[in-house]
């Protein structure tokens, strides 16, 4: 029978090379994402039939990636791991829809049965947040567990990239856009975000995950 294809990707060489180590000998690892930009790309060449992604990676997270690659038609299940136990996370992958989230710190066993059961077509939720994480979807309070949901797919990319302390000359090459369009990114989301000042972005933006 063929192996089923997988997609990693992760920012740390030792953790990425550790998974792809526990998983080759059942599963074939078409490549490794090093950034959620890189991610996005290589989904839409590879097509894997699984991507397991790290939430925080450079330039894109993975549930920004997870977003895109979601909304392409791609038909491909997507497992988020992160080392962040908060609902808010969890509940924002599977707004998206996400199939699989789990903690990084999780026994490597717990990853072999979460890419098992969403090949099977089903939703993988870590038993560590399964019962919070239905308990905030019955109190009916989701949007508290989105703050960046009033921002648009760029603005919430330039402000990992603000938080990750790159320059409004680095964020445009890494974009490929103007610095304006930068710029205006950047004061737009002050305004959408009700803050004081531009100097609040970043701290807002590593209270709510990003950078």
């Amino acid at each position: 029978m063929e192996k089923k294809t997988i997609l990693l990707a992760d920012d740390h060489a030792l953790v990425v090379e550790g998974i792809k180590k526990l998983l080759t000998a059942q599963y074939d690892v078409l490549d490794i994402a090093e950034d959620g930009n890189q991610l996005v790309q290589l989904a839409k060449k590879l097509k894997p039939d699984v991507i397991v992604s790290d939430i925080s990676m450079p330039i894109m997270n993975g549930i920004n990636a997870a977003e895109q690659i979601l909304s392409s038609g791609l038909e491909t299940k997507v497992i988020l791991l992160t080392m962040l136990p908060e609902v808010k996370f969890a509940m924002k992958a599977l707004d998206i829809g996400v199939h699989g989230y789990l903690l990084k710190h999780a026994a490597p066993e717990e990853l072999l049965i979460a890419i098992k059961t969403v090949l099977m077509n089903k939703t993988y939720i870590t038993p560590t947040l399964a019962a919070d994480i239905m308990e905030a979807y019955k109190s009916g309070k989701r949007e508290e567990y989105d703050p960046l949901n009033v921002l648009n797919a760029r603005q919430r990319q330039i402000l990992q990239l603000l938080a990750e302390s790159q320059s409004i000359k680095d964020i445009a090459s890494i974009l490929n856009v103007s610095h304006r369009t930068v710029e205006f990114h950047k004061y737009k989301m002050v305004e959408i975000l009700n803050l004081n000042n531009a100097s609040e972005l970043v701290p807002f933006a590593i209270k709510n995950g990003l950078g």
